[in-house]
């Protein structure tokens, strides 16, 4: 009676509806085993990461994967099975998006400081759009994921923003630009600030594919003084 209780799977498939879910620990009940030979269906932009009682064991790309011993070659060994081991297991199977999730927002929404050659410490905000991406399935996993059945962008989305809070005023450090001319490097301000958040979001499994800077609000007294150069530089133009 024991054996008919069971659910025996044959194929594990994954089909993301949602576009916002980052990793999807496949939902198995209670009574759920994974039958010898299983196909494990792993479709474009994603891995699967098997992992038995609290250790990962086998990564799987894109395609169809028959799961067996010859295959689960860390699996089998963190079970401790012999070799030709055909009897159902259990295992959980994580599934992890390797798409970019593409305009995600961030901004200060307090001021950070800035360090000016002709105005000292002043205060910016600023705001933007970044596209990133998972780099290591399993150390976002073991970080970030955990035993959630579901891990999307939203769950995300509050801890990388602080991550570009924290970031900014390194990249202004690191960029050199003079207030008086940010506004018109924004694109050199970006390219900073990718590189001190990749050192971060590697940290997480993550990694920044793109990193856009819309705006940059500085100081009234600096604004006006943009605005003065700009006049100076029409009239000398004529």
């Amino acid at each position: 009676m024991g054996f008919f209780s069971r659910q025996l799977l044959k194929v594990i498939q994954w089909k993301d509806d949602s576009n916002t879910t980052i990793v999807h620990r496949y939902n198995m009940d209670t009574r759920d085993e994974i039958m010898n030979g299983c196909q494990l269906v792993v479709n474009e932009s994603q891995i699967a990461v098997l992992s038995k009682e609290g250790k990962f064991a086998d990564v799987f790309g894109p395609g169809t994967h028959k799961l067996e011993t010859k295959n689960l070659p860390i699996l089998t060994k963190i079970a401790g099975w012999k070799y030709g081991f055909d009897s159902p297991f259990k295992c959980d199977v994580y599934y992890v998006n390797t798409k970019q999730f593409i305009n995600q927002t961030w901004g200060t929404s307090n001021p950070v400081m800035m360090r000016d050659a002709d105005f000292g410490m002043i205060r910016v905000r600023a705001f933007g759009k970044y596209s990133f991406q998972v780099n290591d399935p399993q150390l976002l996993i073991r970080e970030l994921v955990g035993t959630n059945s579901d891990y999307t962008v939203n769950d995300l989305r509050e801890h990388l923003k602080s991550m570009f809070v924290s970031s900014f005023s390194d990249a202004l450090a690191t960029a050199k630009i003079p207030a008086l001319d940010i506004a018109t490097k924004y694109e050199e301000v970006a390219d900073a600030l990718k590189d001190v958040l990749t050192t971060k979001f590697v940290e997480f499994g993550l990694k920044p594919t793109q990193v856009f800077v819309e705006n940059v609000s500085l100081p009234e007294e600096v604004e006006k003084m943009i605005d003065k150069r700009t006049s100076l530089g029409v009239l000398e133009g004529k």
